[in-house]
C-alpha cells in the first residue's frame, strides 16, 4: 500500500514524463515539485515504487519512467473522469460546413488530431472507418527504435479490423486501454467513446498515442467531440 507522498511522487513522474519523454531523475522532482522531504527520502520512495512494479529504470544510472501498472494507478488515482460541461469552439468551427455524416466525422477526427497531437480513429455503424494523424504516432520519441516501429506498423495495418472487432464493446463514457489490455497493441494507449448522430447512425471516436499521452486533456477532448456529434 502506497502512502500519499509516494502516490504524489508517482504522479509527478508520470506528468514530467508526459511532457519530456525523458526518464525522470530525483533531482528533477526536488527542483520542480514542492515535496517537503529530503532528496534522500524521494530517492528511497522511487526505489520502492520501482520494487512495486510501478516504475522502471530504462538505463543504468538514469531516471525512472512509469510502467504499464504505474500508468494504471495514475489513471485510477489522479485523472479526473468527471464529465465536462465545456464545448469546443474550434471543434464546432471544424465541422460546421460538413454536409454528410462521413464528412462530419472525418472533420472531427482531423480536429482531434490537431488539438491532441495524437492519432485519431473513427467509425460508423455502416462499416465505414477512418483514421488520421498516423505520422503523429511514428514521430513519438519512444517509438524510434526499429523493433517498436515494426510493431507499430502492424498496429496501423490492423486498425480497420480492430475498429470492426471492438465496435460493439465501446461505451458512452470514454473507454481507456493501455499496454497489454489494448486491442490496438501493447505499445500504445487508446481511448474511445461512442456517439449517436442526429440521423440515428452510431459511431465511435478515439485517440491512439503513447502510454505517456495527456489522459485528462484527451478525455476532455473526446467528451467535447461526443457532445457535438451526439443527438
Amino acid at each position: 500500500m502506497l502512502n500519499e507522498r509516494q502516490l504524489k511522487i508517482l504522479s509527478a513522474i508520470v506528468e514530467e514524463y508526459v511532457q519530456t519523454a525523458q526518464p525522470v531523475a530525483s533531482r528533477i522532482l526536488v527542483s520542480k515539485y514542492a515535496f517537503s522531504v529530503s532528496p534522500a527520502t524521494i530517492r528511497n520512495d522511487m526505489v520502492l515504487l520501482e520494487s512495486e512494479g510501478l516504475l522502471r529504470q530504462p538505463h543504468t544510472s538514469s531516471g525512472r519512467v512509469p510502467t504499464e501498472e504505474g500508468y494504471r494507478i495514475y489513471l485510477e488515482t489522479f485523472v479526473n473522469r468527471a464529465r465536462t460541461n465545456k464545448t469546443s469552439l474550434k471543434m464546432k468551427q471544424a465541422v460546421s460546413s460538413a454536409q454528410t455524416p462521413r464528412q462530419l466525422v472525418r472533420e472531427m477526427a482531423q480536429c482531434l488530431t490537431k488539438l491532441s497531437g495524437e492519432t485519431a480513429v473513427a467509425s460508423l455503424d455502416t462499416g465505414w472507418n477512418h483514421y488520421t494523424g498516423i505520422s503523429k504516432l511514428f514521430d513519438k520519441p519512444e517509438f524510434s527504435d526499429v523493433a517498436t516501429l515494426r510493431a507499430l506498423s502492424s498496429v496501423v495495418d490492423g486498425i480497420d479490423q480492430t475498429l470492426r472487432d471492438i465496435f460493439g464493446d465501446i461505451e458512452d463514457d470514454v473507454n481507456i486501454w493501455i499496454g497489454g489490455e489494448n486491442p490496438f497493441g501493447e505499445q500504445v494507449a487508446t481511448m474511445m467513446v461512442k456517439y449517436k448522430l442526429p440521423n440515428g447512425m452510431i459511431g465511435t471516436l478515439g485517440l491512439i498515442g503513447p502510454m505517456r499521452m495527456n489522459y485528462e486533456k484527451n478525455i476532455c477532448l473526446l467528451e467535447q467531440a461526443k457532445d457535438i456529434l451526439d443527438v
